[in-house]
């Protein structure tokens, strides 16, 4: 899934935003101006995800959804609340569009016989130097 397909569904209109002010370095406007932007999402209570995607959701950003259900990102990089809002909102695109995306399933190969046999060359030339260190009696 991609982030376009996520705003076609109306994403969007499910996220909540709240600034607040930064931390950190900003002289006296890091003080008084709230460019920090908080972004959160219920999963649960999503309207936009079907039950399947929202165990697939819970299940891989669970280390990022508190007890409520919710998603919470910020932002404070940007100077301003504008930027840090298109920031945090990129972000949380690509964040659930890859928490959609269904992981392949490797198939199980055997090496190659031009593999097997490079690996067992490379065994037999150092078994050969380990023997005429033996030999040399270093």
């Amino acid at each position: 899934m991609t982030t376009q397909e996520l705003e076609q569904r109306g994403l969007i209109y499910e996220i909540d935003f709240s600034a607040t002010r930064s931390s950190g370095a900003g002289g006296q406007n890091v003080n008084k101006v709230n460019t920090r932007v908080e972004l959160r999402f219920n999963v649960v209570h999503s309207s936009v995800f079907d039950n399947s995607e929202k165990e697939m959701l819970l299940a891989n950003l669970a280390n990022r959804i508190n007890l409520n259900g919710e998603l919470l990102m910020w932002s404070q990089t940007e100077r301003t609340q504008l930027g840090n809002k298109e920031k945090v909102t990129q972000r949380f695109l690509e964040m659930i569009a890859k928490a959609l995306t269904p992981v392949k399933k490797r198939k199980p190969t055997a090496p190659s016989a031009a593999a097997k046999r490079k690996r067992l060359d490379s065994k037999k030339r150092l078994s050969e130097k380990k023997e005429r260190r033996r030999d040399a009696g270093i």
